[in-house]
C-alpha cells in the first residue's frame, strides 16, 4: 500500500475514532498529495518518494508555525501545530541518529572521493538524495562541512 492509500485509510480510522487532531493533520496531508497529483507534469501519479518530501516539508512548516506562536504567547495554537507535526512524522522514515548520519556521510565521502571543503557540493548532491526524509538538510550540511573541513 502506498502512502496516499495509507493516509486515506487512516483518515477513515481517525473519523471513526473521533480523533480530531489526527483527522485534521491527515486531511492536510491528503490535500497536499492531491495537489501534487494534479500538478502540471505529474501525470496523476504520486511516488512515495515525492510523498515523503511533501510530508517532510509539512512537518517543517508546522514546527516553524509553532515556534512563531510560542514567541507570540499563543501556546494553545503552538500545541496544536506540534500535535499535527507528530502525527505526520509517524509516516516518515525513522530519523538517523548522529552516529548513523556520520557513518553514512563518511561512506558517501569515500564513494565520491571528496577530499576537501571545495568538493562539498559533490557530497551534498549524493547525500541529500540518499538521506532524504531520514535526516534534515541543515544537519547533513553541517556534518559534511565538519567532515571535510
Amino acid at each position: 500500500m502506498n502512502l496516499f492509500d495509507q493516509i486515506s485509510e487512516d483518515i477513515k480510522k481517525a473519523m471513526l475514532a473521533r480523533d480530531k487532531v489526527r483527522l485534521e493533520a491527515l486531511r492536510g496531508v491528503k490535500k497536499e498529495f492531491l495537489e501534487a497529483k494534479t500538478a502540471k507534469g505529474a501525470n496523476g501519479e504520486l511516488t512515495d518518494e515525492n510523498a515523503t518530501k511533501i510530508m517532510v516539508k509539512m512537518v517543517k512548516q508546522r514546527k516553524e508555525s509553532a515556534r512563531i506562536y510560542e514567541e507570540n504567547n499563543r501556546p494553545e495554537l503552538a500545541e496544536n501545530e506540534l500535535s499535527e507535526a507528530a502525527v505526520i512524522e509517524e509516516y516518515l522514515p525513522k530519523q538517523l541518529s548522529a552516529e548513523e548520519l556520520e557513518a553514512e556521510l563518511k561512506a558517501i565521502i569515500a564513494e565520491t572521493g571528496a577530499t576537501g571543503p571545495k568538493e562539498m557540493g559533490k557530497v551534498m548532491g549524493v547525500a541529500t538524495k540518499r538521506l532524504a526524509g531520514r535526516a534534515e538538510g541543515k544537519l547533513i550540511s553541517a556534518k559534511v562541512k565538519e567532515l571535510l573541513g
